[in-house]
């Protein structure tokens, strides 16, 4: 990073910057691509361009645009969404199916559709290239376009032994996240054809995220995208290791066959538990985890150890039962 070539990339001439946007765009088979510093800025670029104001994008009802983007869309864009009831996240043709459905006052109108891969609250579930593939020939004979929000798409590709240009195949437009599981410290790409890409870079400055010397980042963006692809699959069999750890001190809490990837959720209210001490208690242990959809999500990634998972599954050992303690 101290030593990357810069220049000014509000004007398009940082060299590293562009070479990351090259590489990314010949991984994923994508005419172009956009260095951005988050997955939500891709995706609110994104759907800015491909659903116009007042109308639907349709998505999982779990899925981080229809979540905690929702009022990001609505502020910038103007766009709201059709929330798609779906299994650990994973959407099926026939629920997309009925969402496309065109309102026969043509009122709600349905621009988009967009898929998240993997699914956070899912906890980390995959949709494979094939079920993809189903769901966009579903939303082009509806003539709707499908987004890929794939911020852990190496993961899907991991678990499935796709290649993430078989999954960007079937996106009209896709993102992907540097940070997360391939080790960078910050930074996304979008991917797109070239006129759209060349529009969402006009965006980018619109919303006021025109970097400047952002090589500095980008170089550890290309140090990611050549080497975290190939280590990921520690990641998760570290989180399975953890899912299965933790099971035998909260079996109530999660079945480890459903840890597909990198993520283990920890349903602590089953056991009739307070998710907000659980979290505390595992913090002041030296286990730093986060509450989503109201159960305890811990994530592994470069910088968590086979050794680490050891550790962490001993802080559930001491948290646990003291939790049962004081719960009854």
């Amino acid at each position: 990073m101290a030593e990357a070539e810069v220049g000014d990339d509000w004007y398009g001439d940082d060299p590293t910057v562009n070479r990351l946007q090259d590489r990314a765009a010949e991984l994923t088979g994508k005419e172009a691509a956009l260095y951005l510093p988050t997955g939500t800025l891709c995706n609110e670029i994104a759907m800015n361009l491909l659903c116009r104001s007042g109308h639907l994008v349709a998505c999982e009802a779990t899925s981080h645009v229809a979540g905690v983007e929702v009022a990001t869309a609505a502020m910038l864009s103007g766009i709201a969404f059709v929330r798609i009831p779906a299994s650990r996240g994973r959407l099926t043709p026939d629920l997309v199916a009925a969402a496309l459905e065109p309102d026969p006052y043509d009122v709600d109108i349905v621009d988009l559709l967009a898929v998240e891969n993997t699914h956070q609250i899912g906890g980390g579930t995959v949709t494979s290239a094939e079920d993809l593939r189903a769901l966009r020939k579903l939303a082009a004979d509806r003539g709707v376009p499908l987004y890929v929000d794939g911020a852990r798409i190496f993961n899907a590709c991991v678990a499935t032994g796709a290649d993430v240009a078989d999954f960007a195949a079937e996106a009209d437009a896709m993102m992907f996240c540097v940070s997360k599981g391939l080790g960078a410290p910050i930074g996304s790409l979008l991917l797109g054809e070239a006129a759209f890409i060349r529009e969402a870079r006009r965006m980018k400055i619109l919303f006021g995220a025109a970097w400047r010397q952002a090589g500095i980042m980008a170089a550890a963006g290309l140090v990611a995208l050549e080497e975290g692809p190939s280590r990921l699959h520690e990641d998760h069999a570290n989180a399975r290791r953890l899912a299965e750890g933790v099971a035998e001190i909260v079996p109530e809490g999660l079945d480890p066959a459903e840890v597909e990837t990198n993520i283990v959720f920890v349903d602590v209210a089953r056991a009739g538990l307070d998710l907000l001490e659980a979290v505390e208690r595992l913090k002041s242990e030296g286990v730093l985890a986060t509450m989503v959809a109201g159960k305890v999500r811990m994530l592994t990634h470069v910088d968590v150890s086979p050794q680490d998972v050891d550790g962490a599954i001993e802080a559930w050992r001491r948290v646990i039962p003291a939790l049962r303690e004081r719960s009854r």
